[in-house]
């Protein structure tokens, strides 16, 4: 059995029964709107955003029928962050298959965006969780800021290592936080134990970020899905570069830094990556994932031990060490 599926375990049905739920939510009168949502289902990814929602349910009492709404409204709003992704990237792919604005175009993956959205909202508005609502429109706030952010530090060439753990938790962090925090709420009124899975799923979601950046010098396309080299391409300076710089002399540094501000062609994306290696970048970036991790692993153990609880450690230590 894959680690994932074993991660899955506690709560496989619900996985399944929540898959029969976010379908039936997305049918249309719209036949194009369809076929577009066919095609979304054809890419389906690893669930992870609703399986923290529901482990984290199951750590702290039961899985209801609140925690599938709060699951739909979650992976509503993260499909649609997706599909508006690629159009402002021009992206051609996802998950291996063409991504929706280059099958058809980008007014019709910016409209789909829309759409999920718009049911992520309604969903909650008729069933009455404002709650559920107010997390994660502080989570869409903060990825929208961090996506600028990120943007605004490329073009100042300002990347700290402070500057990018404050666009990682805004970009990536907030949405895992929040449901893991959702998750909580849907079953407890507990604000102590709210608080502390929000802080796990914080720690959980810059630990997801830092060993997504790390395969952008060592993955490889098929499996990852994106070109490596591509935030280099897009002049993102990252981690494992931050790191890299530490370890040279302030001449060598600047020498890379003009590189990634200019970088045109294969052979300069190739020396930025294995200057990176070289120096020690990715070593460094996974030590601080795995440092991530275990604080977030401490977390857990202010919890009673379950097959939810097992399965939550696992997901963690998957995270930090997964290859795609």
């Amino acid at each position: 059995m894959k680690i994932i599926d074993q991660i899955k375990s506690p709560v496989s049905n619900e996985l399944e029964k929540f898959d029969s739920y976010f379908r039936s939510v997305l049918k249309t009168n719209v036949g194009l709107l369809n076929t577009v949502i066919r095609y979304l289902f054809l890419r389906k990814g690893k669930r992870i955003r609703p399986l923290l929602i529901f482990l984290s349910a199951g750590l702290v009492g039961e899985i209801n029928e609140r925690t599938y709404v709060g699951a739909t409204m979650v992976e509503l709003l993260h499909t649609a962050t997706l599909v508006h992704d690629d159009v402002v990237d021009e992206a051609k792919e996802r998950r291996g298959l063409l991504s929706i604005n280059a099958k058809w175009n980008n007014k019709i993956a910016v409209l789909l965006g829309d759409f999920l959205l718009a049911k992520g909202l309604l969903i909650a508005v008729d069933n009455k969780e404002f709650e559920f609502l107010q997390i994660l429109s502080e989570a869409v706030r903060l990825m929208s800021e961090g996506e600028l952010l990120q943007i605004q530090t490329s073009r100042e060439n300002d990347a700290t290592e402070e500057r990018y753990f404050e666009i990682i938790h805004s970009k990536t962090a907030s949405l895992i936080s929040a449901c893991c925090e959702i998750g909580c709420f849907s079953a407890t009124d507990n604000f102590v134990a709210r608080g502390k899975l929000r802080e796990f799923g914080k720690l959980l979601g810059l630990a997801f970020q830092i060993r997504d950046d790390i395969f952008d010098y060592i993955g490889k396309s098929s499996i990852i899905g994106k070109p490596v080299g591509n935030d280099i391409r897009e002049r993102k300076i990252t981690l494992p570069l931050i790191y890299a710089l530490r370890n040279v002399s302030e001449k060598d540094a600047k020498n890379i830094v003009s590189l990634v501000k200019t970088n045109k062609k294969k052979k300069d994306i190739k020396e930025i990556i294995n200057f990176v290696i070289q120096n020690n970048g990715i070593i460094s970036a996974q030590t601080r994932a795995k440092e991530l991790v275990d604080k977030a692993k401490a977390i857990l153990l202010d919890f009673p031990d379950n097959p939810y609880r097992q399965s939550l450690f696992k997901l963690a230590d998957y995270i930090v060490e997964r290859e795609k």
